[in-house]
């Protein structure tokens, strides 16, 4: 009988072992769910990802912003806003093809690869050849171009001659202040999106 006891009781013991174990693996397959759903639904600030652009430039990340605008020829561009209107970023539909135009005023998630725009003064002489050939892409109302797009990179000219003028400007300052000879905007080539409000 005493045999019989320890057995039941031996019995008991791994019973509540094997119970404890497994429910230990559940709770920790329930965190390690939880975890990845975190980190797969996080997604960058604008204000944040603009502050860091020079680091992830050439990098896949997901941003979340209210949508400013679509671009009026196809909803190839939207942009998308921070914490304020000085914290704007284009995003290209890319591989997409277009943006659904009814996502404006919307949040929007996008997840693309973050990429780096340099005006140079190379990039301004062909922009001053296309302007003479009269070849250059006209893009928003009439020749002083999107103005969501202007917002975006802080420009304050209003005709292509202006434009050109401001942009010299800043990257005389720039150099100046780092010796770099060019102004670096950032815009992202979307890979997915979804509309979140």
């Amino acid at each position: 009988m005493k045999a019989k006891k320890m057995t039941l009781a031996a019995v008991l013991t791994v019973a509540a072992l094997l119970t404890a174990s497994c429910g230990n693996k559940q709770q920790r397959g329930a965190n390690e769910a939880n975890n990845a759903e975190q980190t797969a639904t996080a997604a960058m600030e604008i204000d944040t990802l603009l502050a860091n652009a020079e680091a992830l430039s050439g990098k896949e990340v997901t941003i979340e912003g209210v949508c400013t605008h679509t671009c009026k020829h196809g909803a190839t561009k939207i942009f998308l806003m921070g914490s304020d209107d000085t914290k704007t970023i284009r995003v290209e539909a890319a591989e997409l093809g277009s943006f659904d135009p009814k996502v404006v005023n919307s949040i929007v998630r996008v997840t693309g690869t973050l990429k780096e725009q340099r005006v140079d003064e190379a990039y301004l002489q062909n922009w001053e050849a296309q302007l003479k050939a009269n070849a250059g892409e006209q893009h928003g109302d009439g020749e002083a171009g999107c103005d969501s797009e202007k917002k975006a990179r802080g420009e304050t000219g209003n005709t292509p001659a202006e434009r050109i003028a401001d942009f010299r400007a800043k990257i005389a300052a720039q150099k100046e202040k780092t010796g770099k000879e060019y102004l670096s905007f950032y815009y992202m080539e979307a890979s997915s999106y979804a509309v979140e409000q």
